[in-house]
């Protein structure tokens, strides 16, 4: 899932009819899809299956999140739900399914969906659909069953600085007529990221399988030429430094722009990945690198040329704000009147670039909405407390309580005719 604000989402959703009447299709959603498509397919006729020995075309639709209209290029498996116009086909999504850029299964057929307005030039358009169109034929190719991990540890000071030198070293290698040494370089600050904080390799290496292959695939064929390609990452890590969070990002940055170095050696190394691999033991194996303890003298030494001095600084005040931040959050998820609900059958989607580990509580997420037999959970700011079991979720207390309608500070829940709001033990709860 790709972009400023990048949503993942996990959608079971069911099937619906297409009723009778027009479909309205705003003009500039109907441009933007033809436009799209015929780049789509273009690029994926010159690609030809090549990157992964495997078609990259599959069922799209783009969907308008306002009015829920799904231009899409292929029709649905029955022939009902979507109708045709000119050569493509349009539809209404109900109110019950989460608009995100994702792949997921509906009326058994797996589709890649994106969300209107699409980005404004092609290459960045071709990035985004064939990012998402990865993550649909992931099944297909060996990549399923995926179990993420949160790398919680990005979000603390000594996580973030090391993650920061190691993207340094691959911006100096990107404009480097020697880009083996900053290659080198940025592994050794992986490594000690690893050496100093426990099972952080096996949690981002979890992220960066599934969200980092994706969008080396999409970055790759994009079509932009090779000076573009390396301005794009360049700009794509400067713009990563000013997210709130990097828990859910990084893999997007890293993966891609090793991916592009390790694809001038050898175009079918991805090819040799599975999803049981490695990635970082794998890249030092690609390149050769010893993989060895490391003195934090050698490393501090080796971060001046990459501004660690800096880097620490700017980490140490980050590191204050996000104190009282989490003092803020802890207060109030842990009120009385807050309002606790069970998930049962929840399909979600949030955006990942701003997600905080709140300790043992559980992970905060400001932008988050959820589906689930008992209605729709939207939260737009301040928050949802997700628990670490991934068995419940907190909101503030609420504002608004009518008998399908509660409402909080940046939440709203619309609740299914059989539950209702019970105030037990200090905690509102949906029974």
């Amino acid at each position: 899932m790709k972009k400023a604000i990048m949503f993942l989402t996990i959608i079971l959703i069911t099937g619906f009819r297409v009723h009778e009447k027009k479909i309205e299709v705003l003009d500039a959603d109907w441009n933007q899809a033809k436009t799209a498509f015929e780049e789509l397919n273009q690029a994926l006729k010159n690609e030809n299956g090549a990157l992964w020995k495997y078609s990259l075309k599959t069922p799209v639709m783009l969907v308008n999140r306002d009015t829920r209209t799904i231009i899409a290029n292929e029709s649905d498996k029955t022939g009902e739900l979507l109708t045709s116009r000119e050569n493509l086909y349009v539809g209404k999504l109900p109110e019950s399914c989460i608009i995100a850029n994702t792949a997921f299964d509906w009326n058994g057929k797996r589709w890649t969906m994106v969300a209107f307005p699409l980005p404004n030039t092609k290459e960045e358009r071709l990035n985004l659909l064939i990012h998402e169109s990865f993550h649909q034929i992931q099944p297909a190719i060996g990549f399923d069953s995926f179990k993420e991990k949160q790398s919680v540890h990005l979000d603390t000071k000594l996580g973030r600085i090391y993650l920061k030198l190691e993207l340094e070293a691959l911006k100096k290698a990107l404009t480097s007529n020697n880009p083996a040494v900053h290659i080198h370089n940025a592994l050794l600050f992986r490594q000690y990221r690893y050496q100093n904080i426990p099972d952080a390799k096996q949690a981002e290496n979890s992220l960066e399988l599934n969200e980092g292959l994706a969008e080396y695939t999409g970055s790759i064929l994009s079509e932009r030429t090779e000076s573009d390609l390396i301005k794009h990452y360049i700009s794509e890590i400067d713009r990563f430094y000013a997210m709130p969070s990097f828990v859910r990002s990084f893999a997007y940055i890293t993966i891609p722009v090793y991916g592009y170095f390790m694809k001038q050696a050898d175009t079918d190394w991805n090819l040799q990945i599975t999803k049981n691999t490695n990635l970082t033991d794998y890249m030092f194996r690609f390149w050769n690198i010893e993989s060895q303890g490391l003195k934090e003298s050698v490393i501090m030494q080796m971060g001046k040329q990459y501004g660690i001095d800096s880097i620490i600084e700017n980490e140490t005040q980050r590191e204050v704000a996000i104190e009282e931040l989490k003092q803020n959050y802890t207060k109030t998820f842990l009120s009385d009147s807050t309002v606790q609900i069970a998930f049962e059958n929840m399909r979600y989607g949030f955006d990942p670039s701003n997600i905080m580990p709140l300790d043992t509580m559980g992970t905060v997420y400001p932008n988050f909405t959820v589906t689930d037999n008992w209605g729709i959970l939207q939260v737009d700011s301040c928050g949802a407390l997700v628990s670490p079991r991934w068995d419940k979720v907190t909101v503030s207390s609420p504002l608004v309580i009518t008998d399908t309608l509660i409402a909080g500070k940046g939440w709203t829940l619309r609740l299914d005719k059989s539950r209702k709001l019970v105030f037990s033990n200090k905690k509102y709860i949906v029974k």
